[in-house]
């Protein structure tokens, strides 16, 4: 979804041009969220005092990609690239649209006025955005665009403009602002104001804050900061105190520099020290110091923020020599798979060990049943497992879609045991389910790639799949490491049945060889590059199977649906009998998947119910199976694996078709259109 970036220099003197080249790069780390136009909020005066450059604010906003806001830059008659600033706020933002379409006037950052007194960038989605605009024009504010985020600009003006004392500060207008918000987002504010300033603020919308200084910091935690509840003479609130102990700061107040950002591969090639904002904690940052402050205290609230630092590295969000990301995640599966395993499982002695669900294995084992629940690709992964979970648990396991789980008030009791499964661990439909359950007194389980995310914060406990930083809409290494994760937990849960033990080292042994055969697999990207060739001109596929392999036409479909924009439709084999099979004639490209495992002989009567019908399947098999490849006209051969693992190795060539027939269809494969790659609103 949209992206936020925001660099504020305190005491590091920037020119004007090297703030702007800051923020554009920011924006194109962002670019991977999906964006359809994009905007700069800067200090606007040419002169040689900060505070009298910051008492005006240029906007500069352009449709289309970064790359266009870059050109709009070069424009910009009125602007001195080279002018200093000693302290300097700069936001930045890549917007998706969803209220009024991809336009200057639309995209942020939003204005209070046209004199830009207050400007602010936001992702998510207001929701009573209609009834404060209303109130605003009724109170004379003029309004420009179609967006919701405009209401936000305007209404922290009318409480400026309606402050009950002139000493109010930024963060307390703020405070002000979202209590009045209902939705979710994640904002950040500039104004004339309050140069120098900056305020952050989030509720169920991501947003972090990287620190870079080259001096000692004041400590490695924030404190948080709660407004009192007495009154001073001038009837407002008593903000705490700021101080060494309430702030962030470089000791002896030297130079330091903060960034607000949606996600840390915005960050990363400046600072690996991070800080992950709370929803509804707001975040200001005044003559250098930051500061967390809340509103209200509830009962489990941590009583500080603390500094971490990220492992993630630069190369692993550049492209390298790959033409695409989508292209290097498919190619990073043989690594991405043994990260997820690393430190894990003991393949010598068959023992499988996962940290972050040590604490409650034990209640888990307990459950009566187990919820995956997941959007997109993460439902693929859980659909996936869900046969083998079945198998070594033996208890009753439900899959479910986020958006249709809450939509039919799913009946969830103590004893069941929650998975939320998803990439970012920001996806608003699996977040509003994960409430949904935690009110129900469910055990919560968060399986995610994304440390600090909203959902591996509120989960009970949880498996980080470790798949490393996934910049392409379409998820690729992140499905195969959810599935890994997944079939990992199945194995943990039955290490004290010994009926099932032969079945248990078989499954571990399985994945000892799963990265290698992985890479065998890839092995065939000319193979089916040459087959994309034979087919990037058709308008429909049909993908076919049954059994474990069911979910890998799920997700060979989707892969296919977003981002070659050709129909495709992912078939259970058992029920070609019920309607799809009027479908296949000569001309219908499909695909059957056809694996040695338990249903082989079905798999077989439905390869020779679609030749009967003149059907020309291109079939993906085991290597040695030649019987099926005498009733096909083109087979993919992947080596043979565990029944239950071998849907990673039966997926990739389906990534690799849909990458092929994208680049030749003359498309932006990691950018598909209409797509984000955080669903951040539901």
């Amino acid at each position: 979804m949209c992206g936020i970036f925001a660099y504020l220099n305190y005491h590091v003197p920037r020119t004007r041009r090297e703030i702007l080249e800051i923020l554009l790069k920011g924006l194109h780390r962002l670019e991977y969220r999906g964006y359809d136009s994009a905007g700069v909020g800067i200090d606007g005066g040419n002169g040689k005092d900060w505070e009298s450059n910051a008492k005006s604010i240029q906007l500069i906003k352009q449709r289309g990609k970064v790359k266009a806001l870059d050109e709009e830059i070069d424009k910009q008659q009125d602007i001195d690239m080279d002018v200093e600033f000693d302290v300097h706020l700069g936001i930045a933002h890549t917007r998706w649209a969803t209220h009024g379409a991809p336009s200057p006037v639309n995209s942020h950052p939003h204005r209070s006025d046209k004199s830009n007194e207050f400007i602010v960038i936001h992702n998510g989605i207001i929701t009573n955005y209609k009834d404060l605009r209303k109130f605003l024009e009724s109170k004379g504010y003029d309004f420009e665009s179609e967006t919701d985020t405009e209401t936000i600009a305007k209404l922290v003006k009318y409480m400026f403009d309606n402050r009950e004392n002139n000493d109010i500060s930024f963060a307390t207008l703020v405070e002000q602002v979202t209590q009045l918000l209902e939705g979710s987002f994640a904002l950040v504010f500039k104004s004339v104001h309050y140069p120098g300033e900056a305020v952050g603020t989030r509720r169920g919308s991501p947003l972090l804050m990287g620190v870079r200084s080259d001096h000692k910091l004041s400590s490695d935690h924030i404190p948080v900061l709660y407004r009192s509840t007495s009154k001073d003479k001038k009837g407002c609130s008593a903000l705490p105190r700021m101080d060494q102990d309430t702030c962030l700061f470089p000791v002896d107040e030297k130079a330091v520099e903060y960034y607000f950002a949606s996600d840390a591969s915005a960050v990363i090639e400046h600072t690996n020290r991070v800080i992950f904002l709370e929803d509804d904690d707001v975040a200001a940052v005044v003559e250098g110091r930051l500061s967390i402050h809340r509103i209200k205290r509830t009962a489990g609230d941590y009583p500080a923020r603390v500094i971490q630092t990220l492992q993630m590295e630069l190369q692993q969000i550049m492209k390298g020599n790959f033409s695409s990301f989508m292209q290097k995640e498919i190619f990073e599966q043989p690594e991405s798979v043994v990260n997820t395993m690393r430190g894990r499982i003991n393949f010598d002695d068959n023992i499988v060990i996962l940290g972050g669900l040590k604490d409650h294995i034990k209640e888990i084992q307990r459950c009566r049943r187990l919820i995956l629940i997941a959007c997109g690709t993460s439902y693929h992964a859980g659909v996936a497992t869900r046969q083998v979970l079945e198998e070594l648990t033996e208890l009753p396991v439900m899959v479910e879609l986020s958006s249709d789980f809450l939509d039919r008030n799913t009946p969830v009791f103590r004893d069941d045991v929650c998975f939320f499964i998803s990439q970012s661990g920001e996806t608003a439909d699996s977040l509003m389910a994960l409430r949904y359950c935690k009110e129900r007194g469910a055990l919560t389980v968060g399986v995610t790639n994304t440390v600090g995310s909203s959902i591996s914060r509120e989960t009970d406990c949880g498996v980080h799949i470790n798949a490393g930083p996934e910049i392409g809409v379409a998820s690729t290494k992140a499905y195969t490491s959810q599935f890994v994760a997944l079939i990992m937990f199945a194995l943990l849960m039955c290490d004290d049945r010994i009926s099932v033990q032969p079945r248990r080292r078989e499954i571990i042994q399985g994945l000892r060889v799963l990265p290698d055969l992985i890479k065998e697999v890839l092995s065939l990207d000319d193979e089916i590059q040459s087959l994309a060739t034979e087919l990037y001109k058709q308008k429909s596929v049909l993908i076919m199977g049954r059994g474990y392999h069911y979910a890998t036409c799920l997700e060979g479909a989707l892969k296919i649906k977003e981002i070659t924009y050709m129909h495709s439709e992912g078939i259970l084999a058992g029920e070609l009998k019920h309607g799809p099979l009027a479908l296949v004639d000569k001309l219908m490209p499909v695909i059957m998947i056809i694996m040695r495992d338990n249903t082989y002989i079905k798999c077989q009567n439905a390869l020779q119910q679609i030749v009967a019908r003149q059907g020309r399947p291109i079939v993906i098999c085991d290597k040695d199976d030649y019987e099926t490849a005498k009733n096909s006209s083109r087979t993919i051969k992947v080596p043979h694996c565990v029944d239950c693992l071998q849907g990673v190795l039966s997926v990739i060539p389906l990534q690799l078709l849909s990458f092929h027939l994208a680049v030749l269809r003359g498309y932006d494969v990691d950018c598909p259109r209409n797509l984000a790659k955080s669903v951040t609103v539901e």
